[in-house]
């Protein structure tokens, strides 16, 4: 029997939580075809991985990014593939590019998820062909895609392109009944497509950019329950997810997005919610989350919320960053686009007063902790600042409020001056115990978005690497197959993907990692340029070392931190179909032989 790649004695994980072992791996035509502790005959086989001392499990999942726009200029999604993530998810929060035309899309996507309006618009005008759902999963399957992708369809996406982005978000509009009608037949099309839901969204400080409609609140939020509950209906019926964010300032909405996923007398609402977070602003809040899930789940439905596993860090140059955007003075700063109109607005007396009196307010839900001691400086023109927070700065210039020490800065600077700070999940033992709930997912990574805040393309490797050190230290709080189980096969089963499993008959998206690599550099700051967007540095936590090799298909993407001549040349990945097989790419060319 011959093969293309035998992955020899590494520690092997199915993604089903199974206990691992030595096993060697044969791949031909890209699935797995053999799982044996012997050793296979190498051959013929053009490429041969000694994965010796390490861990081969499947390729990880991603449930949550915003590639809608890269993927179209840039589908080789690198930064993902060299993390061990080899099927990600499109269409998060409302968003999707399926129907809205370049302008709107820009709109839409520039400000709540920080990709340069410009080049969203371009993209979109550029590559767009398709008109149906059918047409859009075979225009990403003309591109060369790296990993795989799956997708959910936005509502503000089909909002904004049956109402029109200037209807779709006033209060005192609704849509006509051969509007809903409309919206209703682009949802069943997506279902029959094989799209795995649809995303929406009820969350009031994500914002739209352009001129017409700047500042307003997302499309899907001025949706009212019939409209919603019309299209959840066919959601019901299929057997597919809803992903939605709550309005977190109101209760009563988290709640019943959480109870509507219950069935009764109807088919219980698979809902992936955003998210369970440990953080800063109130820290009793996240001892809800999992009860919450138990309960719903316990009543008959099929709830889940999405979880990042890693300390939510995050960076802002001057005074861009989403999180101003759920308090009245920061939204009206991100509202002014010139960079003199909104430096006159911080300056003044007045805004200042507003500002602190936001900034002060203690009590309601919020994102932010709205605290300036917590928030390090670490660039500036002024390299006397770099290291402090703005509260130090402040006491050193003779006790100034920290609002001032900041708005001072920022007039100085502007996007010059670059400060970090944690918002949530900052708490190690809290993050144990998310991890471990069954109500929770792995996911809320943002790949794609927020070049330069942070998106976290790497915490499935941080992950890996807390239960790996908790069991080392001898205080475990999880398996490492139980970890791989959350990141690969669980997800992909909740969400009915082709994915997530690495066992005989399976496709062959691999992952070799090397356990002694998983180290505190996966927390380096990296800087890298991204082409499609023009070369703006997108930043990203990287360790080249960790992930020793990645397969789609069975085809190499990467080995040792680098891009094998496949990537961006030749389609490695595919569109995967809720609830379908999806068979292997063929192969083309050559495979190198890696010792």
């Amino acid at each position: 029997m011959s093969y293309d790649t035998i992955i020899r004695n590494g520690r092997w994980f199915d993604g089903t939580g199974a206990p691992s072992a030595i096993r060697t791996l044969g791949i031909r035509d890209g699935h797995v075809v053999t799982i044996t502790g012997e050793e296979l005959d190498a051959t013929g086989c053009p490429q041969v991985i000694d994965a010796a001392g390490k861990w081969v499990l499947p390729g990880m999942l991603d449930i949550h990014t915003h590639y809608d726009i890269e993927v179209l200029d840039g589908p080789a999604l690198t930064e993902s593939l060299r993390h061990g993530v080899t099927t990600v998810l499109l269409g998060s929060c409302s968003l999707s590019t399926v129907y809205v035309d370049g302008q709107d899309a820009g709109d839409i996507f520039g400000r709540v998820e920080a990709i340069p309006r410009e080049h969203v618009i371009a993209a979109v005008d550029r590559h767009k062909t398709w008109t149906s759902c059918e047409e859009y999963v075979a225009a990403l399957e003309s591109r060369p895609l790296g990993p795989n992708v799956a997708a959910f369809l936005g509502h503000s996406d089909m909002r904004a392109a049956t109402m029109g982005l200037d209807r779709a978000t006033r209060a005192d509009e609704r849509p006509t009944r051969g509007e809903q009608a409309q919206m209703e037949d682009m949802l069943r099309e997506a279902l029959q497509a094989g799209f795995v839901g649809m995303s929406s969204q009820q969350l009031l400080f994500d914002k739209l950019d352009g001129d017409v409609c700047r500042s307003r609140t997302l499309p899907s939020t001025y949706a009212r329950a019939r409209e919603l509950r019309r299209l959840k209906s066919l959601l019901r019926r299929s057997g597919r997810v809803l992903q939605s964010g709550p309005d977190i300032e109101n209760p009563f909405n988290i709640a019943s997005q959480a109870f509507q996923s219950l069935g009764v007398v109807r088919n219980p609402l698979k809902t992936s919610l955003l998210s369970a977070a440990d953080v800063k602003s109130n820290p009793v809040a996240v001892r809800g989350l999992g009860p919450l899930a138990r309960l719903v789940n316990r009543l008959g439905g099929n709830f889940r919320w999405q979880h990042l596993p890693v300390p939510f860090e995050v960076y802002a140059d001057g005074i861009d960053l989403v999180i101003f955007e759920e308090f009245g003075s920061g939204a009206a700063a991100l509202h002014l686009r010139d960079e003199v109109e909104r430096n006159e607005l911080l300056r003044d007396a007045n805004y200042r007063r507003r500002f602190r009196k936001d900034y002060e307010r203690r009590f309601g839900m919020r994102v932010w902790h709205r605290d300036f001691f917590d928030a390090e400086i670490v660039e500036c023109p002024d390299e006397s600042v770099i290291g402090k927070s703005f509260g130090e700065v402040g006491r050193d210039r003779g006790g100034l409020h920290p609002v001032d020490a900041f708005l001072d800065l920022v007039v100085e600077h502007g996007a010059a001056l670059r400060w970090r700070t944690t918002i949530s999940n900052h708490r190690p033992e809290v993050l144990k115990k998310l991890a471990r709930d069954s109500g929770i997912q792995m996911g809320f990574s943002d790949a794609g978005a927020h070049l330069r805040n942070m998106a976290f393309y790497n915490m499935g490797l941080r992950l890996l690497r807390h239960v790996r050190d908790c069991d080392r230290a001898g205080a475990p709080f999880m398996t490492v197959e139980h970890a791989v189980h959350r990141l690969t096969g669980e997800l992909a089963d909740w969400y009915r993907l082709d994915a997530g499993h690495l066992r005989i008959g399976d496709r062959a998206d691999v992952v070799v990692i090397d356990p002694e690599r998983l180290d505190g550099t996966l927390d380096a700051y990296a800087e890298s340029p991204v082409d499609s967007y023009g070369g703006l540095s997108r930043m990203v936590n990287r360790n080249d070392d960790a992930v020793t090799a990645v397969l789609v298909g069975g085809r190499a993407v990467f080995f040792n931190g680098a891009a094998t001549p496949l990537v961006g040349r030749q389609r490695t990945g595919r569109f995967l179909r809720a609830a379908h097989k999806a068979p292997a790419v063929a192969q083309e060319g050559a495979l190198a032989h890696v010792g």
